[in-house]
């Protein structure tokens, strides 16, 4: 060759080396940057959640050759081929995203090519006061006996806010009554028990009974309230009410257990005999799913479990119950339930992206393959490593956030492979 250059073929010289598609799982390493966007849940689709490519130095002059793309496991969101700017494209409900959870955000990676590099991408996905307070029933009905002595507290059900944060705190009014006022309780978890407050001795020759309206009102801006009746019967009798042997009852089970086992018992006592003595339990005011998991048996307070329970859904179940007596007299505790982990799930894999074929003569360390291997187990069950299973030039790099790089870990020659299979090995 003229000057003693080599000449370098393209494809059509057959110069270049096919990697096939067989990788069950690969590895990437991850771009340094980390880019962090907040935007509001419930945000119209089509709207802008930030400058994408800006933000990854990219000017629009880049665009076309960079091939800017977002991850093929990408959720909620799509990026401008034209501006790079990233938008929503799904309705974004936190709290069908993340229940209660303090934090709330979708992870994912951005891709770029020429040459080829990855982002990691996380959009926080912050609370707005879109859920007003409710209670499970439309009234509240105690009992109250004429001769119990004024100041005697009653507590009352708490409402439920699917929001967090501020825009779930809840406090509480109640209608006026020269009979009665509302107290407020503050439990360890920062939330307000609304306490019914007896003021002045019942007669109940001269009235028997008495209706008010319970208000329940979040910390949002603007506010949001629900309500419930509460009917006050005035008896003759049951002037003990149940007490639970514990304010918060505590279990830890293991996932996936059967339907129908055992998971704790509480239990409660009352003073009073005959029939105002007799105790039957039941949930609060609790969500429709906690009743999809758990039972509790009106009789023995013995809480079982009624459907499956998943770790990786959720880790955590908080709920109230009721002890009511048969003169109508109520306690309340709460029930916390830790769920742990089984090492359930196996690891999953995700080619990123593919480059095939390179060239014979790519410098050693060129990236042939973007990979993203993750677990939904967690602690040493969601830990993974990764491994190249055949013999071919090629090596495995591991990186931050479950990404992984497939390199050249030698110098190519078409002439003595033309291709290289090899098989990524996942295992936690």
């Amino acid at each position: 060759m003229a000057g003693g250059r080599r000449q370098r073929r393209g494809p059509a010289g057959g110069r270049a080396l096919l990697l096939p598609a067989v990788l069950l799982c690969l590895c990437c390493r991850a771009a340094p940057e980390r880019l962090r966007y907040a935007i509001p849940e419930e945000l119209p689709i089509g709207s802008l959640v930030g400058p994408l490519a800006r933000d990854l130095g990219l000017s629009p002059d880049e665009l076309p050759a960079r091939k800017l793309r977002l991850s093929e496991d990408k959720q909620y969101f799509t990026v401008n081929e034209e501006n790079g700017n990233l938008y929503v494209t799904e309705r974004l409900d936190r709290e069908e995203l993340c229940g209660e959870s303090a934090s709330c955000s979708v992870s994912f990676e951005a891709l770029v090519h020429n040459p080829l590099n990855v982002f990691h991408v996380e959009v926080a996905i912050e609370d707005v006061n879109d859920n007003s307070p409710t209670f499970s029933k439309a009234a509240l009905d105690l009992e109250i006996g004429e001769w119990v002595l004024p100041g005697t507290r009653f507590p009352l059900e708490m409402a439920r806010d699917a929001d967090v944060g501020s825009n779930s705190l809840l406090t509480y009014e109640l209608t006026s009554n020269p009979s009665f006022s509302l107290a407020l309780k503050e439990n360890p978890d920062g939330s307000k028990q609304p306490q019914l407050v007896l003021e002045r001795a019942l007669d109940r020759e001269k009235q028997n009974s008495f209706e008010l309206v319970l208000t329940a009102v979040d910390g949002g801006d603007p506010a949001r309230s629900g309500t419930v009746q509460v009917r006050v019967n005035v008896t003759d009798a049951n002037d003990n009410p149940p007490v639970f042997s514990k304010s918060v009852y505590e279990a830890r089970v293991a996932e996936n257990l059967p339907a129908g086992s055992l998971v704790l018992r509480v239990q409660a006592t009352d003073a009073d005999a005959g029939a105002n003595r007799r105790i039957f339990y039941s949930f609060s005011n609790v969500p429709d799913g906690i009743r999809e998991l758990f039972s509790v048996d009106s009789e023995n307070g013995e809480i079982r479990t009624a459907g499956p329970l998943d770790f990786e859904e959720k880790t955590k179940y908080s709920f109230g119950l009721v002890a009511r007596d048969g003169g109508g007299l109520t306690d309340n505790c709460k029930v916390q339930i830790d769920i742990t982990d089984e090492n359930d799930n196996t690891p999953e894999i995700t080619i990123l992206s593919l480059s095939s074929p390179i060239s014979e003569d790519a410098p050693v360390g060129t990236v042939v393959a973007l990979l993203k291997v993750r677990d939904r187990d967690s602690g040493e069950n969601g830990e993974v490593s990764c491994e190249l299973s055949g013999e071919a030039p090629l090596s495995i790099v591991a990186s931050s956030g479950g990404s992984y790089k497939v390199v050249t870990a030698s110098a190519l020659d078409r002439e003595q492979a033309s291709e290289h299979r090899v098989t990524v090995v996942a295992r936690d």
